[in-house]
């Protein structure tokens, strides 16, 4: 039987751009509020109309944003540069500076719950940040994966990747569940190869997931009961079904 506290929440207020650690979060039918509602659309030829990610320019990785530490944020986040100027999302001059940092032109866009993978939530487990780290012999940043929610639990590593449709996960005020609608265990894209603040790239990590765990990392969950998570919340017993 799972029994775990929740060790960590993080909110990625604009879509590729560094987030924020909270000590709370609404998770709803959106899945976490304010996580991906902003994004940075490309004006380059050829990409045009697209949004822009880290697969693209992992100078993006350079920039913040964040919206404070509250669970349920109004309103946009606050973006900072990579020389620490700080910009509010409506100020008419932050177009021209990513434009300038990352090079082509760009607009910006929110859109709550347009997350390409849908209005879900991220969990991952520390027993599998540690057991990757073991496996590859090197302390491995759980900020690489952009998770939502991280959990300290009992259950062995990796063991996640095994988890069906029907699968639920109680945390906080909130239930989770893997429904098989753009849920599951998570693949994962080239992202997690660059550091943080898209720096170096460590593609040795990308190889070993895709050799060692069908390059799973996590799992995408569904919110099935609305409320609030807090860091330090237990978290409950997954094996019930839907």
């Amino acid at each position: 039987m799972l029994a775990g506290t929740v060790r960590g929440l993080h909110r990625w207020p604009v879509k590729s751009l560094r987030g924020e650690d909270v000590s709370a979060a609404r998770l709803d039918d959106r899945g976490m509020a304010g996580d991906r509602a902003h994004a940075l659309v490309d004006g380059r030829r050829g990409r045009d109309g697209k949004v822009r990610t880290v697969r693209q320019d992992s100078g993006m990785l350079g920039w913040s944003a964040a919206y404070g530490d509250v669970p349920d944020p109004v309103g946009p986040p606050e973006l900072r540069g990579p020389d620490g100027t700080t910009w509010t999302w409506g100020d008419p001059e932050l177009a021209e500076a990513l434009t300038t940092s990352l090079g082509g032109p760009l607009d910006l866009r929110a859109a709550p719950g347009q997350q390409d993978r849908g209005p879900t939530v991220l969990v991952t487990f520390q027993a599998s940040l540690d057991g990757l780290g073991e496996e590859l012999g090197a302390e491995v940043d759980l900020r690489r994966f952009r998770t939502n929610l991280h959990l300290e639990a009992d259950l062995p590593a990796f063991a996640e990747q095994r988890w069906e449709p029907g699968v639920r996960l109680a945390v906080g005020e909130v239930e989770l569940a893997v429904t098989g609608e753009h849920s599951g265990p998570c693949v994962r894209c080239a992202v997690p190869s660059w550091d943080a603040a898209g720096r170096e790239r460590w593609r040795g990590l990308q190889q070993h997931l895709i050799g060692a765990h069908d390059n799973l990392f996590g799992v995408i969950m569904r919110v099935t009961r609305a409320g609030d998570v807090r860091v330090g919340d237990e978290a409950g017993e997954p094996s019930a079904r839907v």
